[in-house]
Parts: C-alpha cells; structure tokens; sequence
C-alpha cells in the first residue's frame, strides 16, 4: 500500500487473465497450496484461534492519513478471528475525528522473511471507497523513510472493480514502481501470492503468475533484506478516491490463512 503519492503503475506485457472460479483452500499448514516441491513451510498464522495472536501481530492506531488522505480510525478492536479466518471490519463509527474505523496490523520486529514464496487466502469486501491489502515492508522503515525502505504489495483492491493490482516501491534517487494487474471476482476466496528470490518477484492469484519485477539490481537493494506482513483495510484515500458509499457497511475482509514457505537447503 503507497504510503505517500497515489500509483501511477509501469505494466509489464505480463499475462492479463480472468480467474472466475474459487480457490479451495485448505486447513493443513504443511501442505502448500501450490504444490512446488523446493518450497517448505517456515511460517504460517491459520486463523483458528479466539482472538488474534499478539505475540505475532501489532496494530497501528491512529488518524493520520497514512500518507494517502485515508478517512478511517484504525484500531485493534476491529481485527477479530472467527471461524476460522481473521475478519478486519470497517465501521461507519466516529472515532479520532474521523468517520470510519477499521485494522491495521503488521508483523514488524516479530516476524520477518527474506525471499521465499508468501501467500494468503481472502474474500474481500467491493465497493466504492474500500481499499483492502495484503503487502510487505522493510524492516528498516524504523529507520530510514519510505521508499527507502522497500515496499512489495502482494495484492490491493479498490473500490468495486474486479481488478487486483500487485507492485513495489523503492528508491533510487526518487521513488519508482513497477505494477502489474489481473482481474478475478475478489469477493470470493482466492490465494494471492508472491515467489521472492534474490532476482525477481513474481505475483500470482491462485497459480495464476500475471505480472514479474527484475530486482537483480544495485539500485534495488531494498528488496534483499527482510521484510514484515501487513494486512489493513482503509477507506477512502488517494486511490480509492473522497466517495464512500457508506451502504456497504459494516464492511469485511477475510483472511483464511497467511503462510510463507522459503526454498529447501
């Protein structure tokens, strides 16, 4: 998720596909949905628990923006597991002096990786204002800005179109992008993915690879290090744009699981 400017994406001729089926997913973390055998499981959270697992997760709180002019109040009491999945709701509710609230947590000084393939299952929510993502930092933002810092978004959502878009950001004396997108039905479960090695990235929706980003480069250093998770539903912003349709709420995103499998020694 941009943090400062909205996204003017560099698209690769990558494959532009149309998933219409659901992805089935599956409750055993030793498996890989995907089925590629030099890839093991390190790390998995399964949402199965009564309340999200804070060794793990921290929420950001706050009002400000994030840097795209986003109108929520994100606090932790709307993050919750149920069933099976983590359920991040967005509220049309006043809180901080703004008129939304919803979740913002990240895995930052508590669970980091460096390359592998990460995923997650999810059913988003679609309307005019919701802002949905699952995407990735570095974890020296505590020390150096954005996009110094590094940022791989493995899969973003607006408003009521059936597009999900995957990018990074980085620096180099300015900050640049490279974006790639594929149209699905975001309101059923899917697996949005990214294969990270020490030459490229590669975005995927259930096996499906639609776009690839070079990073064997030493202007890009900043997606050779470690990076953290982050899940968040924002409404309104930049992207999105000020119009919220305010009958879509409460508004929710699912999370079946989130899993990261690095490459067998």
């Amino acid at each position: 998720m941009l943090t400062l400017n909205p996204r003017v994406f560099i698209l690769s001729a990558s494959l532009l596909s149309t998933i219409n089926c659901c992805s089935q997913g599956t409750n055993n973390p030793a498996i890989s949905t995907t089925g590629i055998s030099p890839y093991h499981l390190v790390w998995s959270d399964e949402f199965n628990s009564a309340r999200v697992d804070t060794s793990v997760w921290q929420f950001e709180t706050g009002a400000n923006g994030w840097g795209n002019h986003e109108q929520e109040f994100y606090q932790a009491a709307n993050a919750t597991e149920a069933n099976g999945n983590l359920v991040i709701t967005a509220i049309k509710e006043s809180s901080g002096n703004h008129p939304y609230t919803s979740s913002r947590m990240r895995t930052l000084g508590r669970k980091s990786f460096k390359y592998g393939k990460i995923e997650a299952r999810m059913k988003l929510p679609v309307g005019q204002g919701l802002w949905p993502a699952f995407w990735m930092m570095g974890d020296d933002i505590t020390s150096i800005k954005w996009p110094a810092c590094g940022e791989t978004d493995i899969m973003e959502h607006i408003n009521a179109e059936n597009t999900i878009y995957g990018t990074i950001h980085w620096d180099n004396n300015g900050h640049l992008q490279s974006g790639g997108h594929i149209n699905t039905t975001p309101a059923e479960f899917h697996v949005y993915s990214i294969e990270w090695d020490a030459d490229s990235i590669k975005w995927f929706v259930d096996n499906i690879q639609y776009h690839a980003a070079n990073i064997n480069s030493s202007t890009m250093e900043e997606f050779h290090q470690p990076f953290f998770i982050i899940f968040n539903l924002a409404v309104g912003g930049d992207w999105p744009g000020r119009k919220i349709d305010d009958s879509l709420f409460p508004a929710k995103m699912y999370v079946d699981y989130v899993r990261v499998y690095q490459k067998k020694p």
